[in-house]
């Protein structure tokens, strides 16, 4: 049985569809069971109501499971709560979803999974890490400013990024879970077919939309404050303000083969995408 943390979110809901897909035993970790994923292709789901902060429901959707694929926020005292109970109900396997872990970054999410990787590595379990670049779908945020003003704020400079669809890393977590062994102790890192820029995603949202869209250039501090105003907050503002400040000195420009070599398929590129979500931005 593989066990899907997060199944409600835009990595964890794909993954368990393409695992029912290929009538792989799955289930899903949901908090509000009507959002539960449904299988596809005849595939079926197990649904299994939980918490991150209720060990005991947990321990309840750990019945039966080889391997774990984990999906959450990334709130280090959640995610150590998973793996503690896969730890004690003899889980075989545990497939983590992550983005750049450091303990000395200045990026609050960075640190938190530096924290738990090392726990993860100290629990014992033979485990996978899916080390994914910025997702293509963080572009839907800028959605309503864009409708609003034509535009959008932000502060990556001229920094490139892998950006990647969270669809292919779920699919590239589904081949992982299902078959598990060849990758254990291995870190992939999951990026896009390509190295863009915000200027890109102005010109190909310029393209779909069949209007300009302008990329209006601030710095970190200013790009904060935005976001603050704009509700977002304060914690998780700084957070993002810092991390665009690390793109815009290169800090995401980094690409590889590692979706197209275990899922067999080229990921989606940034034209893709828009076109996949264009009434979104509409």
């Amino acid at each position: 049985m593989i066990l899907v943390t997060g199944a409600t979110g835009k990595v964890g809901s794909e993954a368990v569809r393409l695992l029912a897909a290929q009538h792989a035993p799955v289930r899903a970790l949901v908090r509000d069971p009507s959002r539960a994923p449904r299988g596809g292709n005849g595939g079926t789901v197990e649904v299994v109501t939980g918490d991150f902060d209720r060990p005991a429901t947990l321990d309840a959707a750990m019945r039966d499971v080889d391997t774990v694929l984990l999906v959450s926020p990334a709130v280090p005292a959640q995610e150590i709560a998973v793996i503690d109970s896969a730890v004690r109900h003899g889980v075989r396997h545990i497939v983590k979803v992550t983005s750049k872990a450091s303990a000395d970054s200045p990026v609050d999410r960075r640190r938190g999974q530096a924290q738990i990787e090392a726990h993860l590595q100290a629990c014992g379990v033979a485990h996978t890490l899916l080390r994914s670049n910025a997702y293509l779908q963080n572009l839907l945020a800028l959605a309503p400013m864009i409708s609003r003003s034509q535009g959008f704020l932000m502060s990556a400079g001229d920094g490139r990024v892998g950006m990647i669809d969270a669809r292919d890393v779920a699919a590239t977590a589904a081949v992982i879970a299902a078959a598990p062994g060849e990758h254990a102790g291995r870190t992939h890192w999951l990026t896009g077919p390509d190295l863009v820029t915000y200027t890109d995603v102005a010109h190909e949202l310029s393209a779909a939309l069949g209007h300009p869209v302008e990329y209006r250039r601030t710095t970190p501090d200013r790009h904060r404050a935005a976001m603050v105003q704009a509700g977002v907050p304060e914690a998780v503002a700084t957070s993002n303000a810092q991390a665009f400040g690390l793109i815009a000195d290169g800090d995401a420009a980094w690409l590889t083969s590692d979706v197209e070599t275990i899922t067999g398929q080229r990921p989606r590129d940034l034209r893709s995408f828009l076109a996949d979500h264009v009434a979104a931005f509409q």
